[in-house]
């Protein structure tokens, strides 16, 4: 029996001296079992090694094992193995149901049972707590021996009182991995298998309570243990090191020989590795890597006063070029310079930020690669598929959770079926019971599967529908849409009723599994298994292979701790989901010449030629110790002092950090690149690491490279030359360039020449070149288009022109094609803008009839009437939108609020004027008020225009008739006379001038007409500021001025005189001031001249606009007004793909101008007035 110590620093040959050792004593007679034990995630490495070093026949006798290892054959030998090991998701399990029984009875972790992670958190502390062999009877003593902390005494209480039911619980029938080293301390007493064997232990750099108990009774049964330590000494009072990296080995180390010590086993002399004169063995094919290894951490340093080779430093603009840089240079190594991809690593502190961008990149580059990290299955889509159908019945078949579930792809239901029933569900509403329930969905929303869209006057007669195969379309569409919702709800709602209510987890977990077979799911696996195979993605079919066994094992675990539990779907439902998120997966390597591709952390390989570690930014390499757990380092450290050993605190663990760099650094033989993106994929800058910092003053002529600037050299250029998918994409940027005007590099024109005359890449270069030549410009369609698009001869409307002149091509889509967004159930503005329209139109149409007066009219009765209105209004919608939910009443109840405070404002403005109402809802077009606006084009043809006024008011005197249109508004549009100029609000000066043409009307016949004003009512509900002391009738003329019109006004003191009998200076209603004098102030007012120019410069507007409509214009020509754009609000952009960093997409600019730049350039400034 004897311990003796194998010392080294990082390349020293500790591992390689082990397995030597080994071999040396395989040559000598006996049997004795010679073991190396090394930690669980290095098993596999160390196993091949061995091979590697003694040969098949020796590992008959030496065989690599970890601490659990051995505790599974000793318990094999004497026993131990009756009960089950609890796995990662049944021990989730067995918390959650802990956590969820004591939740009242906790105070410090009271609000923390509920968040996302503290299962977990309760999961290491656990953990934890048994690896340094502390019980809860032991922590129960110190929480009542701590009494000045009150807040850490509280937490070891609670955590005590979870930790006791927890191995109550728990031992009732399994055991875990963390009691097996503390049961195979007692079992290894009355063991024989490893009497008088040699013991080597490798690839630690310290150990748990529990594995030194190991070890002590290893020491006592074994001939001898060796034990490799990576340190430059043994003793705290020989180290000299300024940066305490080897600190924890060196305490280790002491610890080994007190623990020998104690039980009078000798401590041979140790073996200290350094090499031949200083040159380590793994670093003697490059002094800059010995170099590295030596000076790095320490102080003071010697510098490398020579350029490098060996080692470099890149800087990468972001993450996709850093990665496509190594790639790149992998390829070169490999062709150039003879490795091998399995002798080269890829690591990184930050896997996960890069694992899918890694596997993309290696695609196209042809680098076979495995990717060493474990999986969680959660993302996977049948784990998904599993808590979504909870997740449907816990949130009553909502949306989201139906179509998220039914777009896993294993629902049975097909992609085509699936968008269909979405676009129905979402303009229907549907939720909820409306799924389930036996009433089958009868309600077809208009055009939802026809072709039609919004209809213009004169469409019905141009479309010659059949009516009965418009309806046999509905009738057929409803009958399949049952269809599908029967297959999808079938399945389900068999799960439902065997699960819902309080049942056994045990019934809910067979139902479960009915529910999957029902689904084909097992078929379902074992052909995506195969279809990956065959299509040679070995790492995805073995993921499914392993997915699959990891949910029967969680739902196999649930039964087993929780079976008999009553328990209801959404405690079922969270108990399984903290069980799968625990489950993860881990890959064997599928073929052996591959890229290692790991985390620092977890890659072990001593034969790695070329390494690359990439992400090399601070806060990640080294990472930034944030998150202390449940204790803090002030709870550890009070616990440490009361003599209770756990786990390192933060600055322990931020020096094991820096020996995670130094060990990282110095894991390469040769090649050694370390890079760094300055920005992160949306731009952020990013800092280097210190790591770097440290290089380049250790290595002043470090080699140094980015490609933020990309050389154009012929070097440059050739190194960018590597295989034909990447080498194309460079191409292609470079064919960019040239076409851009800009020179390139010569070299290209041959690649080019290349792909051009290679068969495979003919077809992919043609393409390119008719990218180059791309342009989303648009040709003028055929007057032949036109008639069939938009009908002969042309009915539009005077909105519908509007939107012809902010864009064209919106125009067509929306007009022409009538394609349309996808149906919402929903109340959007502009159906909120349409009710308030129909009920104000309908208040006033009543008021007529009964032959009464706005100025006559009553609040009360006023209130009623409106709710009587809008409730009519609603009743009529052909799908209760506003009827569904309590929002939506909430709503509706402000929606009456607003109208009637709406209404009662009319009646305010016109209660204090001459004007009347001459109609509402005035409609311009066949069987309307006035027929449509016609407009003659240069080609003698005629354009019918429709439109309908809100309100028309007229004031008589003998001769004169004056007239006055009103646009009621429910969004936040304003009056901008340069807008009427730019032709981008044309309606009121348009129904303007229509009125004032009309000779037939009866009122018209024999007066002159006028124009008075053209305003805009805001129709709301606001709010303004006022206190408890405010008067009410002060409050009331706040309200109303909030009403006040905006528009234009005819520049006549006695006709605005006549709109606002009260006026004294500012008008609380409409756009205009009377001075003291009399004369008009500060207003919103034009002549009649003006009007009149005003009137001739919209209709040559809508002219010009008709011709171009007739000709076939629709180009791709938005507007742009401040930060104001046509596209904006589009929902057409993905078609047109508008673009203004194109060469020929341009924005029509219009300027803001004040009303004498509008007058003067219409002629119509005062001089000229």
């Amino acid at each position: 029996m004897s311990l003796r110590l194998i010392y080294g620093r990082a390349g020293s040959g500790k591992s390689r001296y082990c397995l030597e050792d080994i071999k040396s004593r395989l040559r000598q007679p006996g049997s004795s079992p010679l073991i190396l034990i090394v930690p669980e995630q290095f098993s596999f490495q160390c196993e091949k090694n061995l091979i590697k070093a003694v040969g098949d026949r020796g590992t008959e006798r030496a065989e690599v094992l970890s601490f659990r290892r051995i505790a599974y054959r000793v318990f094999g030998e004497v026993g131990g193995l009756s009960r089950k090991n609890i796995t990662p998701a049944g021990k989730s399990i067995l918390i959650y149901s802990i956590l969820e029984e004591v939740k009242n009875d906790l105070k410090v972790f009271a609000k923390s049972v509920k968040q996302k992670g503290f299962i977990n958190s309760v999961s290491e502390i656990i953990g934890e707590l048994k690896r340094y062999d502390v019980s809860p009877i032991e922590l129960k003593n110190m929480a009542d021996k701590i009494s000045d902390n009150v807040l850490l005494r509280d937490k070891l209480r609670e955590i005590s009182l979870i930790y006791e039911i927890y191995e109550t619980r728990l031992h009732e029938n399994y055991t875990e991995p963390e009691d097996h080293l503390g049961e195979l301390c007692n079992k290894l007493e009355i063991s024989r298998q490893f009497d008088g064997g040699e013991f080597w232990i490798d690839e630690f750099s310290g150990f748990t309570p529990q594995e030194f108990k190991v070890i002590e009774k290893l020491l006592l049964k074994a001939e001898r243990v060796n034990i490799c330590l990576c340190t430059d000494c043994l003793s705290s009072e020989d180290y000299t090191g300024s940066l305490d990296i080897f600190t924890s080995v060196i305490n280790t180390a002491e610890k080994l020989i007190r623990l020998a010590k104690k039980n009078n086993i000798p401590v041979e002399d140790p073996v200290c590795l350094k090499g031949d004169g200083n040159v380590l063995p793994r670093f003697k094919e490059s002094s800059e890597m010995q170099h590295l290894e030596s000076q790095f951490y320490s102080f003071p340093y010697k510098i490398y006063d020579k350029s490098t080779t060996d080692i470099s430093i890149f800087a990468a603009s972001n993450i996709y070029t850093e990665i496509e840089e190594i790639a790149r240079d992998i390829t070169r190594l490999c062709r150039e310079e003879g490795f091998k991809y399995r002798d080269i690593a890829v690591v990184s502190r930050n896997l996960p930020a890069y694992e899918k961008m890694i596997s993309v990149i290696f695609k196209e580059y042809n680098i076979p690669c495995f990717i060493d990290t474990r999986r969680d299955i959660c993302s996977n889509p049948l784990i998904r598929m599993i808590l979504l159908a909870f997740e449907i019945f816990t949130n009553d078949w909502s949306y989201d959770s139906v179509f998220r579930y039914l777009k896993t792809g294993l629902a049975g239901i097909d992609r085509e079926s699936i968008d269909i029933i979405e676009n129905y569900v979402l303009a229907c509403g549907i939720k909820g019971k409306a799924w389930y329930g036996n009433q089958p969905w009868d309600y077809m929303p208009e055009n939802l599967f026809s072709d039609d869209n919004e209809k213009t006057e004169n469409d019905n007669k141009n479309d010659n529908i059949d009516f009965n195969e418009n309806m046999d379309l509905e009738t057929s569409s409803l009958i399949r849409i049952n269809l599908i919702r029967e297959r999808i709800v079938g399945p389900l709602l068999k799960l439902y009723n065997a699960i819902k209510g309080k049942k056994k987890v045990r019934e809910i977990c067979t139902a479960l599994y009915e529910f999957l077979c029902d689904l084909n799911i097992p078929d379902c696996v074992v052909e995506f298994i195969s279809s990956f195979n065959a299509s040679g993605y070995l790492e995805k079919a073995a993921e499914y292979r392993q997915v699959w066994n990891a949910l029967i094992e969680v739902i196999d675990q649930l039964v087993e701790v929780a079976g008999e539990e009553i328990s209801g779907i959404e405690r079922v439902s969270a108990m399984l989901e903290a069980g799968l998120k625990a489950q993860d997966i881990a890959l064997i390597p599928p073929s052996l010449d591959q890229v290692l591709v790991g985390s620092v952390e977890r890659s072990k390989n001593h034969e790695i030629k070329a390494l690359y570690i990439f992400g090399v930014n601070d806060g990640v390499f080294p990472a930034a110790i944030n998150h202390e757990g449940i204790l803090s380092d002030s709870d550890r450290n009070l616990l440490s002092l009361n003599g209770m050993e756990l786990a390192q605190d933060s600055r322990a663990r931020s020096l094991q950090e820096q020996y995670l760099v130094y060990i990282s650094l110095a894991s390469t033989i040769k090649y050694l690149r370390l890079s760094y993106p300055v920005a992160d994929l949306q731009g952020k800058a990013l800092r280097p690491s210190s790591v770097i910092t440290r290089i380049r003053k250790v290595f002043p002529k470090v080699k140094e490279y980015s490609d933020i600037r990309i050389g154009d050299s012929d070097q440059d250029i050739m190194a960018r030359i590597t295989l034909p998918v990447p080498t194309f994409n460079c191409l292609i940027s470079a064919l960019r360039m040239e076409h851009e005007g800009k020179h390139i590099n010569p070299i290209w024109k041959e690649v080019y020449r290349w792909y051009k005359e290679n068969p495979i890449w003919k077809d992919k270069c043609h393409i390119i070149e008719q990218g180059f030549g791309y342009t989303n410009l648009v040709n003028p369609i055929s007057r032949k288009a036109v008639d069939r698009l938009y009908g002969k001869p042309v009915n539009t409307s005077i909105s519908r022109m509007e939107s012809y002149f902010a864009c064209p091509f919106a125009y067509f889509i929306r007009y022409g094609l009538r394609a349309r967004e996808r149906k919402v159930f929903d109340f959007s503005a502009p159906d909120m803008g349409t009710l308030v329209h129909m009920a104000i139109d309908r208040f006033s149409t009543r008021l007529e009839k009964k032959g009464m007066s706005w100025r006559d009219l009553d609040e009360n009765k006023c209130r009623i009437e409106v709710s009587s209105i809008v409730d009519e209004l609603i009743d009529q919608m052909p799908i209760k939108v506003l009827t569904r939910s309590k929002r939506y009443v909430y709503f509706l109840d402000g929606l009456k609020r607003i109208i009637t405070r709406a209404v009662l404002v009319v009646a305010k403005h016109i209660s204090q004027g001459d004007f009347e109402p001459l109609g509402y809802e005035i409609v311009f077009g066949v069987d309307g008020n006035f027929p449509p606006i016609t407009l003659k084009l240069s080609t003698g043809e005629k354009v019918y225009l429709s439109g309908k006024i809100d309100r028309a008011d007229i004031m008589t005197e003998e001769k004169k008739i004056y007239i006055r249109i009103i646009d009621y508004k429910s969004g936040t549009k304003t009056f901008d006379l340069s807008d009427i100029y730019h032709g981008l609000q044309l309606q009121l000066i348009t129904y303007m001038d229509a009125l004032i043409s009309q000779e037939e009307y009866r009122w018209f016949k024999t007066k002159e007409k006028i124009p008075a004003g053209i305003l805009y009512f805001k129709v709301d509900d606001p709010l303004v500021k006022a206190n408890r002391a405010s008067d009410p009738a002060e409050i009331e003329k706040s309200i109303i001025k909030q009403f006040k019109m905006k528009g234009l006004l005819l520049e006549d003191v006695n006709l605005i005189r006549l709109m606002d009998k009260s006026i004294n200076g500012d008008s609380d209603i409409i756009p205009a001031r009377i001075n003291k004098g009399g004369t008009l102030g500060k207003s919103s007012t034009a002549t009649e001249k003006q009007f009149d120019l005003l009137r001739e410069h919209a209709r040559k507007i809508l002219v010009e606009m008709a011709e171009e409509l007739v000709k076939g214009n629709i180009s791709i020509s938005p507007y742009k007004k401040r930060d104001i754009t046509s596209c904006k609000y589009c929902g057409y952009l993905p078609i047109c793909q508008f673009d203004p960093s194109f060469r020929d997409n341009k924005y029509r600019i219009f300027h803001n101008m004040s009303k004498e730049e509008v007058w003067e350039l219409l002629g119509g400034n005062e001089e000229d007035v």
